[in-house]
């Protein structure tokens, strides 16, 4: 239920006076230019606070934006620029602002939604906290044919803030390149880096070398746990608790299987009736609804799935979601999303929550 809109005005003056003071007294902050060679995934710590993702360089930032000039929509839908690259979509959770991170140039930006305008958030001067992953991939490119590529560039696919830690996912430089960092937040600690291994149902196989393409943090048994998506589909969940205790690779637990030749581009968790649903978008399968009930009793696959099939957690498609290529959720009932459909425009747009 909405508040009134005075109430709502009095809550999101606060809001900003206290985001202002925080940016100013938080630990391992200082202020300073944040110059992105490549923007990659984000999220948000608390009291406003971006988390940016920069896989050229593996580092991790996280940057105090304080009080907002931008506000929150309530219905949007805006065309975007067709050479415009975004790399992820983000709601602050406090201000209800939207934010971008796109690659124009051979740079990195940070782009603010502003009424119906995307405005530049300028970076030369803020109140930033930055972190280098340790053990990225060296920046080259490598490989022959189809397996040619610059592994540095997936060294973060993925990033959240869970329980005072930042948590990152991407390829390291190691034999088992799949790989889960924690990294203390506001990064004055130095943070853990654990090898992880999948069973792939649809490859009848255990791999140590998938990335986890998305993930969303999700409670379980009152634990904080992992669900990660990867290429081919699996979704595999992961106590975050026993991974950062492992001492070698650690093995997930794959919840499901929903689909081969496919890649997942974004996911987010949210509730409708009193259950917890994912909302995955998809490169070739559209957006999948996917169930988390009893996902605490799901022992995992462990026998290949072939064809192409889904065994594990149940699913429906969102056939009225077509060319979904990023998302968040803007409220409980409302979420944003990023279209990119063959021959039409790219879309930024409000829609409700199926």
């Amino acid at each position: 239920m909405r508040r009134s809109s005075l109430a709502a005005a009095a809550g999101f003056a606060l809001l900003l006076c206290a985001s202002s003071v925080y940016a100013i007294d938080l630990p391992g902050f200082s202020v300073g230019e944040v110059k992105l060679k490549s923007a990659g995934p984000l999220a948000f710590a608390p009291d406003n606070t971006l988390i940016v993702g920069d896989p050229k360089a593996a580092m991790v930032y996280a940057i105090q934006l304080g009080k907002e000039t931008a506000q929150p929509p309530a219905k949007l839908e805006m065309t975007l620029p067709d050479d415009l690259q975004v790399a992820d979509l983000a709601v602050s959770p406090d201000t209800g602002v939207i934010y971008l991170s796109v690659n124009e140039g051979g740079e990195g930006k940070i782009m603010r939604v502003d009424g119906e305008k995307l405005s530049p958030v300028a970076l030369d001067k803020v109140s930033r906290a930055s972190a280098q992953l340790a053990n990225a991939p060296e920046d080259k490119v490598v490989g022959e044919g189809r397996r040619r590529g610059n592994p540095r560039n997936e060294s973060i696919t993925d990033l959240a803030y869970v329980d005072n830690q930042v948590i990152v996912t991407g390829r390291t430089s190691g034999e088992a390149s799949a790989g889960v960092h924690a990294i203390p937040y506001p990064f004055q600690e130095e943070g853990s880096a654990t090898s992880i291994e999948i069973y792939h149902a649809a490859h009848g196989r255990y791999e140590d070398s998938a990335v986890a393409r998305v993930f969303v943090p999700f409670t379980i048994d009152g634990k904080p746990h992992l669900l990660a998506g990867f290429t081919c589909t699996p979704l595999v969940k992961f106590p975050l608790g026993e991974i950062a205790k492992a001492t070698s690779t650690y093995r997930g637990t794959t919840v499901a299987e929903l689909g081969n030749r496919n890649q997942p581009l974004d996911m987010i968790v949210y509730e409708k009736d009193g259950d917890k649903f994912l909302l995955m978008a998809n490169s070739a399968r559209g957006v999948m609804k996917v169930s988390t009930a009893d996902i605490e009793r799901n022992e995992g696959l462990t026998e290949p799935v072939r064809g192409g099939g889904a065994a594990g957690q149940k699913y429906e498609s969102i056939d009225d979601w077509q060319g979904v290529v990023q998302l968040d959720k803007l409220n409980d009932t409302t979420a944003v999303i990023i279209t990119k459909a063959d021959g039409q425009p790219t879309v930024l747009k409000t829609v409700e929550l199926p």
